[in-house]
Order: C-alpha cells, then sequence, then structure tokens
C-alpha cells in the first residue's frame, strides 16, 4: 500500500462519462489505497446508492443525461457525504457554482495524480474532524445563545425568530465553531475545515469570513459576541451549542 494510504481503505465512488478517465482515475486510486466504485452516468449512481456505503464522491460535471450540478443538488437533499466535482470546463463560474451547490472542492482537467491525492486527502481529512460518536443520532439542529441552525434546510434563525440568510461560505464557518464550542481556531485550521468554500484561501480571506458572519450573528447592546476573537490565536465560539 502507498505510504499516503488511508488508513481504514476510504471507498470513494467516481461517476464518469469517459471510460478512458473513468480507468484511470480508478487505477490511480487504488494503487494509492482506495476503495473505488465507478460508474458512467447518474442512473448507475443511484441505482448503486442503496447499497453503497461511501466515504467520497468524485463527480464529474458533464455527463449524458442528468447534469453533475443537479446530481450535486440531489446528493446535498439526500446528506452530507463529501463531494469533489470534475470538469473540463475552467470557468470560474462553474467553479463558483459548484461551491455554492454543496461540492467539498472542485478539480479541473487535465489533473495530475499528485494534486488529485492531495484534494481527496485533504477532503476526507476535512470530513473527519470532529465527528459525532457512532452510537448518536446525527441532530436536526444546532441552537446557541437563542439562535438555531437547522442542519437539514441549512436555516438560520435569531433569537427573535426571523431567518437571517447565509452564504454557502458562512454557513459552513459557522458549521465549523458549532462543532467545536468553546475551543480556540487558528486561521489555519479554520483554512483546513472551510477551504472548498475559500475562493481565495489565505489568513485574509478568513478574518473577512469570520467579520461577515459576526455581523450577522451581532448580539444586542451590551451583550458578549457570539464569536470571540482571541489576541494572538485566532477566533471562538462563546455560546454552549445545544443539539436538538
Amino acid at each position: 500500500m502507498n505510504a499516503q494510504a488511508p488508513p481504514e481503505a476510504a471507498h470513494v465512488l467516481l461517476v464518469e462519462d469517459d471510460d478512458g478517465i473513468r480507468a484511470l482515475v480508478t487505477r490511480i486510486l487504488r494503487e494509492s489505497g482506495y476503495r473505488v466504485t465507478g460508474c458512467r452516468s447518474g442512473a448507475d449512481m443511484w441505482s448503486l446508492q442503496p447499497d453503497l456505503a461511501v466515504d467520497l464522491v468524485l463527480l464529474d460535471v458533464m455527463l449524458p443525461g442528468v447534469s453533475g450540478f443537479d446530481l450535486l443538488r440531489a446528493l446535498r437533499a439526500k446528506g452530507t457525504v463529501p463531494v469533489i466535482m470534475l470538469s473540463a470546463r475552467n470557468e470560474e463560474a462553474d467553479r463558483v457554482l459548484g461551491l455554492e451547490l454543496g461540492a467539498d472542492d472542485y478539480v479541473a482537467k487535465p489533473f495530475g495524480r499528485p494534486e488529485l491525492l492531495a484534494r481527496i486527502r485533504a477532503v476526507l481529512r476535512r470530513a473527519s474532524i470532529a465527528p459525532l460518536p457512532a452510537a448518536a443520532a446525527r441532530p436536526e439542529a444546532l441552537a446557541f445563545a437563542g439562535w438555531r441552525l437547522d442542519l437539514r434546510s441549512r436555516a438560520l434563525v435569531d433569537p427573535e425568530g426571523a431567518a437571517v440568510d447565509l452564504s454557502g461560505a458562512e454557513h459552513d464557518l459557522l458549521l465549523v465553531f458549532l462543532e467545536h464550542p468553546g475551543r480556540v481556531l487558528g486561521r489555519e485550521q479554520i483554512l483546513e475545515m472551510c477551504r472548498g468554500r475559500l475562493a481565495a484561501p489565505s489568513d485574509r480571506s478568513v478574518d473577512t469570513l469570520v467579520s461577515r458572519l459576526r455581523r450577522k450573528l451581532e448580539p444586542p447592546d451590551g451583550a458578549a459576541p457570539v464569536i470571540k476573537t482571541v489576541r494572538g490565536s485566532g477566533y471562538m465560539l462563546s455560546a454552549k451549542v445545544v443539539r436538538a
């Protein structure tokens, strides 16, 4: 097994209609220690889904029949399995659309073996950070300081009961904080957990995103902020989180 192989033989579902690319990527992943199931269309993917437990989906954008973007929407409506989009189109609009629809990363063709493997490892690593205990039922919502985030609809409601719009990046950042309450998160940690959502990953982009989220979580006059700045270290969610 490759020295950098996944320790628990992660299972990857590859949805790619080009037979040559599908065979090449399958070989690369298997040589690196991954288990791989390949298919060529959305119909094939859905036929496999009921009986197939996967850790990551590699999803081509241009597929026969239903597009990769439509399949991504459907996957996100059903769950949170990590998804990396693959596409010969490297247009910024396509990358932004994929990320806003919930993709964890977007890889433009042609790609090299090192890049593909590095991105897969990064997405799987982010997905494994602070997982819920296996015996615990996945909560439907997270409540904090009077706020409530619905994990299914991704809707945020303020203490007065009003809905607050969040961008995809703001939602993911909030979820990171809610999964690590009371813990100081450095910029590098936040970058690692939100990289797929940041157009130009950097310390500055993290600060900007945190600032945007804090404005939307503005507390009443005199109340302590929900997200605190810890000088020289990073940021911390100061509120208690209740899983509902």
